[in-house]
Parts: C-alpha cells; sequence; structure tokens
C-alpha cells in the first residue's frame, strides 16, 4: 500500500472514530459494566420491605397503645397515649429510613413521598409507579401479621384509620389535607436544606406525635394511603376509605405547592431519598440536569433547580 493510500485509511478510520465517539457522547455516558438496564425491581423490592415494616411494626404499636383492653389503658390518658403512639410510629419510619433496606430505595414508604419527588423532578415516572404498587404491596403484606394480636388488635380495627366518632368524611378530609401537607412540606424543607438534611429522619417522631395528639380524633391520621390500605383489607374496616387517598394526595399538591413560593424556593432537593443521600449507585433517584432548563449540577451527581 502507497504512503498517500495509507494516509486515506488512517484519515478515514480517525473520522470514523470521531463520529462514533460524537455518537455515543450524544447518547450519554455507558452503563458500566453489568449494570441491568433496569436496576429498579431492587429499589421496588426495598420499598415493599421497608413500608411491610413499617405496617407490620408500627401498627403494633398502635395497637398496644390505643387499644382499651392494652396494657397502657389504665396506665396513660387518652392524650398522653396518642402522643406516644405518634412518636413511636414516627421512630419506627425513621428507623426504616437509616437501615440498610432505606439505603437502597430512599424509605420513601408512602405514596405522597414518592409523589413529592416526581412533582420535584427527582424520579422518573415508571420508577415511580413501581415504588407505589411495592408501597401498596408491602402494606398488606406487613399487615397480615395483625391478626396475631387477636382482641386486642380487633377492638381497634387492627389500626385502620376512620374518622372518629360524630366526624363526617368532609372534616376527616380536611384533616387529612393538612397533615399530610405539613408533613410534605417539612420533609422538603428538611431534605432540601443542607445543615438540615442529614437530621431528616429526627423529624417524623416529634411531628408525628403532636399530630396524632392533634388530629387523631379527627381522621385517625393517615397522611399515607399504603398505611391506611393493609389494616384495611385485614379488618374490613372501608368506612370513607377514599378519604385517605384523596386527602393525603391533596395534601402532598399543596405541600410542593407550598414549597414553590418564594421564601421556600431555593431549596435543593438533590435526589428522592430521606436518608443515605450519598448513595445512589444506578443514579435513578437523581434528576438528571436539562440543559434548555438551566439546571446546575448538583452534591453527588445531582442538579440544582434553576434560580
Amino acid at each position: 500500500m502507497t504512503r498517500a493510500a495509507r494516509a486515506s485509511v488512517s484519515t478515514g478510520a480517525g473520522s470514523a472514530g470521531d463520529a462514533a465517539a460524537s455518537t455515543a457522547g450524544a447518547a450519554g455516558p455507558r452503563r458500566p459494566a453489568g449494570t441491568p438496564r433496569r436496576p429498579g425491581w431492587w429499589l421496588w423490592l426495598s420499598e415493599l420491605v421497608g413500608t411491610g415494616v413499617l405496617v407490620g411494626v408500627g401498627l403494633s404499636v398502635v395497637i398496644v397503645d390505643t387499644s382499651p383492653s392494652g396494657p397502657l389503658a389504665p396506665l396513660v390518658s387518652h392524650g398522653g397515649r396518642l402522643a406516644l403512639t405518634g412518636f413511636l410510629f414516627g421512630c419506627v419510619g425513621a428507623l426504616v429510613a437509616v437501615s440498610p433496606v432505606g439505603m437502597v430505595s430512599g424509605a420513601h414508604l408512602n405514596p405522597i413521598v414518592t409523589l413529592a419527588f416526581v412533582l420535584r423532578g427527582r424520579m422518573r415516572p415508571w420508577l415511580a409507579a413501581g415504588y407505589v404498587l411495592a408501597q401498596l404491596a408491602g402494606a398488606v403484606t406487613g399487615a397480615a401479621p395483625l391478626l396475631l394480636w387477636g382482641r386486642m388488635g380487633r377492638e381497634v380495627d387492627f389500626g385502620a384509620t376512620l374518622p372518629g366518632p360524630g366526624v363526617g368524611a368532609g372534616l376527616a378530609l380536611l384533616g387529612e389535607v393538612g397533615t399530610s401537607a405539613a408533613l410534605i412540606t417539612l420533609l422538603l424543607v428538611f431534605v432540601g436544606t443542607r445543615p438540615l438534611r442529614r437530621w431528616t429522619p429526627l423529624l417524623f417522631p416529634p411531628l408525628y406525635a403532636l399530630m396524632v395528639f392533634l388530629e387523631a380524633s379527627v381522621s385517625g391520621t393517615s397522611t399515607n394511603p399504603a398505611r391506611s390500605l393493609g389494616p384495611a383489607v385485614m379488618s374490613g374496616a372501608w368506612s370513607a376509605w377514599w378519604v385517605y387517598w384523596v386527602g393525603p394526595v391533596a395534601g402532598c399538591l399543596a405541600g410542593v405547592g407550598l414549597t414553590r413560593l418564594h421564601a421556600l424556593r431555593g431549596l435543593e432537593v438533590d435526589i428522592a431519598k430521606v436518608y443515605h443521600f450519598e448513595h445512589d449507585r444506578h443514579g435513578l433517584l437523581h434528576r438528571r440536569a436539562d440543559p434548555r432548563r438551566g439546571a446546575r449540577p448538583g452534591p453527588g451527581g445531582g442538579s440544582r433547580e434553576p434560580s
């Protein structure tokens, strides 16, 4: 082969290589070898397990604390038992968040938490749909062992959320909207504020202690459609069941809307997690930067919203 021919072949190969590299760059970074294309199943499984633990352990606390034949009934006032129940229920959620299960999925444990992260642009809809299905399945699975509480569990419908005596569905709906809005607003404030972020799990015990103390007599303080579904399936107590879907979802929309106000617009919600913010093995819980919106790269591969 002549020198000119060799040069021509070399130039052609270089051009082809440049074109291939350009195409690959446009398609985005390659996945690491051995990384599955859709590793969402592992996140979904973790969310199912975490929600099952929240419902199974958390509602066992509800049964023991609030049942008329429970050990605390003659010892602690009704209001005191409500506050204690909310605090301990929040502790269960916090422990799941800091656990290895929470490290994988982010410990949403609640469809409206997942919805909030979707609305904030931190989750893809296909992944969020799997989260919600996993949460519902986990709640029903976790509620099954509650049947072992027998009479004590039946006295409180195994922890089912129902409008209080003499409370109509409309008022119960307002209670769920208000408590759910408070949950989502404060959660986004914590995860979106760097000095508070690492303390996010500690938000739940005092928040639920206060909300249950003040609101449980109205709607039962669900704030979580999955948490309400599990014991309803086990007890058959479906009174005003729609309240525990419509109320939390409406409260979530209100809470996310509040974080769009000027005073809270600077929140940096970088990842769809409640804890273990640095852990996102497959990059599925960060929003990808969108140059058209002027997004700026955030810590850990996330992106900050444009100001």
